[in-house]
């Protein structure tokens, strides 16, 4: 059966994104720093994103993170899930919302789920395989996620950057413990996987 991960980067301080997050500026001002290890990364940031990629069989994400992947500024080729990427063979991505939008951009790549993250779960888990489901943000579908006991693993990717404001994760969540798993360290961040401890 498919694992259910929640992947993001989050700085020292605990936010993913900067202040003032927007379609122009998805990951707010300073944030861009903290997908650098994506974007132009060393080989053990490769060697990571890329595993990470290749055992995705399908990614959730939140309203908000989709207005800013669809919108102007966002996804397209070469840049994508995974960073930049061959995007023909992106997996399929399903969005909670409250409501599906009147267009978008990648019609072929998004399915809109009103009825909240683990219905989105189930959904995904019909065409994700034996492939990881991927809830890739934003905090607070992540932080829902959490909470209803969805999640496996929990994917960190530690950014050396302080923010001081912006998108904090984990505002406000109910304790759980999680085993460490695995760590990898590079120069543009400390890569941190836990499992659940149900």
């Amino acid at each position: 059966m498919s694992k259910v991960v929640a992947d993001i980067s989050v700085s020292l301080d605990g936010y993913v994104t900067g202040p003032d997050p927007g379609l122009e500026h998805g990951l707010g001002t300073g944030g861009e720093l903290l997908h650098a290890w994506a974007r132009q990364p060393t080989d053990v940031d490769a060697r990571v994103l890329g595993g990470a990629v290749r055992a995705t069989g399908a990614v959730i994400m939140g309203r908000r993170t989709f207005d800013v992947v669809d919108g102007p500024y966002g996804w397209g080729d070469p840049l994508g899930y995974g960073s930049a990427r061959e995007q023909a063979q992106a997996p399929p991505v399903f969005v909670v919302t409250h409501a599906p939008p009147s267009a978008v951009r990648r019609p072929e790549l998004f399915t809109f789920v009103t009825d909240g993250p683990a219905a989105a779960v189930e959904h995904a888990r019909t065409v994700a395989g034996d492939g990881d489901i991927v809830i890739m943000g934003g905090a607070d579908l992540i932080g829902q996620a959490t909470d209803e006991g969805l999640l496996d693993e929990l994917r960190l990717h530690l950014v050396p950057l302080l923010l001081g404001a912006g998108t904090r994760l984990f505002a406000q969540v109910r304790p759980r413990q999680w085993e460490p798993v695995e760590t990898h360290f590079s120069p543009l961040a400390t890569h941190l996987t836990y499992r659940a401890i149900t």
